[in-house]
């Protein structure tokens, strides 16, 4: 008898989960109480135990796929029995029926073409789709398991293939590193979900797509790839193979036809496919308000304005059909859709299209640059009594854009990384928004070596990693934060945000860019605490292991160049914190001190300059010259403890 695996209750205030990590797939012996899958809430993550030992038989909720508290997630059996699917089966068809998919090719044919002949090119583009579909679907196909776009945290709606770490052909362990993503928040591989042989790779290195999009079919070698997923019950979903899809097949059959306004078939998907490639290179804070998305978002298959597709104007198509990005980017900037002559679909207005309009000055108006209303000309008094007239402002100048780069015989050219455009986009709009000031100390470190030289052996014996300068570093920093409270702060409008929490940023250099992960609450961990919880975020940060939530949520950031020799620098602050601490090298000079007795000397001390980017409007000089001599003191005197 099948047993289901339900969403589990975390707490009286979750109501859902995310499915993070399936840890079996389908067909894999699991024992009673066996991790069977991890989900995320957004209080905690936890793994989900097996409610008994058997066979997993079916998987209902997918990675990345939200459910509700007590809803059917997975279902357990013995070896050979088939799932009693609870759920509706509308989709799906046994394999030996005759499929839909051709029907529903020929209809959309049918439709767009208004009842005229369908020509011989148009039938045999029906004929090869029906092949193409009886193929597929044929008792021989194998079956192929779909490779999706993982959910990376709750505030993650998308991701960017940066690298193929396999090609089509090439052998596949299960859990091997498939391809490497990058979100606006991290880097991270994702592994494949089961061996086999890499049949299909459907997005390529550059391409942004939703979470839950397949990107890529993985299955026995030689077998073909198939749209769609074989279900525990025999039955498989239909869909037209990759290489034909439905709306190809409906463009071959309307080619004779002439154009129309608007596709009435087949234009979601081109739609959907649109927006994917829109959202490539989307700014780190644009965001997809829910007021915008239903305001213009179909209801019922429907524009809102009640017209059908064929029935839509230019206008209300390029209002209608644009995507949310585009809606996004032209409410940022006050501009009205309908006034950009767009180049896509059925004169849908593209990322493209929207982002030349607003270059070119169109989008400027005379308020945009000189207030809300055009100033007049002072009025000037003379002796010969004259009419006054306002002077018109003048034309709007076309927005600033970049010299073009001369290339010269020998450069090196490649794009920019993903994460390369989210750091230059960050870094800009912290300029733009804080007014940077930095303040440098020198601060004698001598005290915290000595403990350190004593100590270290022991730590790494019982702690197995290093203790290193910046556990020191990090908790001078925590309680210089709870005594001078602006430094942890943010700026929200015109009013100043206190953080309860003192969250730790700390700079990460990779290879491939800079990372900053986030040690939580650190004013509430010891001096090993500090040093394990840096040391293992640093690690994971470098092998690509970091969860989004592990690079969100700082207040106070620290840099640390010196490790590579530099005395000191002055760091951009990391928005929308109002600080930024950078560490300069520890090496030993000749310093001038007093002994006890009240003589000066010269001796050799292990010194650091300490400098501290904070942001004016908040922070004043005297608040970060405090912070700084609260520091200095904290780490010159202090018996520290492990």
């Amino acid at each position: 008898m099948s047993v289901e695996v339900v969403m589990p209750q975390m707490g009286e205030s979750i109501t859902e989960g995310t499915v993070s990590k399936w840890l079996k797939a389908v067909g894999d012996k699991i024992e009673k109480d066996e991790p069977l899958l991890e989900i995320s809430t957004d209080k905690v993550d936890a793994e989900v135990p097996s409610p008994s030992a058997g066979v997993l038989l079916e998987i209902r909720a997918n990675e990345g796929e939200t459910v509700e508290v007590g809803t059917a997630v997975g279902i357990l059996g013995e070896a050979g029995e088939t799932a009693v699917s609870s759920q509706p089966a509308t989709a799906t068809v046994s394999s030996q029926s005759e499929p839909p998919p051709v029907e529903e090719v020929q209809a959309a044919a049918e439709e767009i073409k208004d009842d005229e002949p369908i020509s011989e090119q148009s039938q045999a583009a029906t004929a090869s789709a029906e092949t193409q579909v009886n193929s597929d679907n044929s008792p021989n196909a194998a079956d192929a398991t779909e490779v999706v776009m993982p959910q990376m945290g709750e505030s993650i709606t998308e991701g960017t293939v940066s690298k193929w770490l396999k090609a089509v052909g090439d052998k596949i362990e299960k859990d091997e590193p498939l391809l490497e993503i990058s979100t606006d928040k991290v880097d991270a591989e994702v592994p494949s979900p089961s061996a086999g042989t890499l049949l299909e790779i459907r997005v390529g290195e550059g391409e942004t797509i939703e979470v839950g999009a397949v990107v890529a079919l993985v299955g026995a070698g030689g077998s073909q790839a198939v749209s769609g997923q074989q279900t525990a019950n025999g039955t498989q979903t239909l869909a037209v193979a990759p290489k034909q899809t439905v709306e190809e097949t409906a463009n071959a059959i309307s080619a004779d036809v002439p154009s129309v306004e608007a596709p009435k078939a087949a234009a979601t998907t081109a739609s959907s496919a649109q927006d994917v490639q829109e959202t490539e290179g989307r700014s780190y804070d644009y965001q997809r308000p829910d007021a915008i998305e239903d305001a213009q978002k179909p209801s019922n298959g429907q524009p809102t304005n009640g017209k059908s597709s064929g029935e839509m104007s230019l206008e209300d198509l390029r209002k209608t059909k644009s995507s949310p990005l585009v809606r996004n980017i032209a409410k940022e900037h006050g501009v009205d859709i309908s006034r950009i002559e767009g180049s896509g679909m059925s004169g849908r207005v593209t990322k493209k299209d929207i982002l030349n309009f607003i270059e070119s000055g169109a989008a400027l108006r005379p308020q945009d640059l000189l207030g809300k209303s055009a100033p007049v000309a002072p009025q000037v008094t003379s002796p010969v009594s004259q009419p006054q007239t306002a002077v018109a402002p003048s034309a709007p100048q076309a927005a600033y854009s970049a010299p073009s780069v001369p290339q010269a015989l020998g450069d090196k050219i490649e794009p920019m990384s993903v994460m390369r455009k989210k750091i230059a986009e960050h870094m800009t709009f912290s300029k733009q928004t804080s007014a940077h000031v930095t303040s440098v100390y020198e601060f004698d470190m001598t005290n915290v070596a000595k403990f350190r030289d004593k100590n270290k052996a022991e730590f790494q014996t019982r702690y197995g990693t290093k203790l290193t300068f910046m556990p020191f570093i990090f908790q001078a920093v925590t309680n210089a934060l709870r005594k001078f409270p602006v430094v942890n702060a943010q700026v929200a409008g015109e009013q100043i945000v206190y953080k309860g929490d003192v969250n730790l940023g700390m700079a990460v250099a990779l290879d491939w860019g800079l990372i900053v992960p986030v040690i939580k609450r650190a004013d509430t961990l010891s001096l090993s605490g500090l040093a394990l919880a840096a040391n293992d975020l640093a690690d994971r940060a470098r092998t690509k292991k970091l969860m989004p939530d592990e690079v969100a949520g700082g207040t106070f950031t620290i840099t640390n160049p010196g490790v590579f020799g530099g005395l000191f620098g002055t760091p951009i602050i990391n928005q929308p914190q109002v600080a930024i601490l950078c560490v300069g090298t520890i090496e030993k000079r000749p310093k001038v001190i007093t002994t006890d007795d009240g003589d000066d000397v010269i001796a050799i001390r292990s010194m650091a300059y300490f400098a501290l980017t904070y942001d004016h409007r908040i922070v004043d000089g005297a608040d970060a010259e405090r912070f700084l001599s609260f520091m200095k003191k904290y780490l010159e005197t202090t018996q520290f403890n492990l």
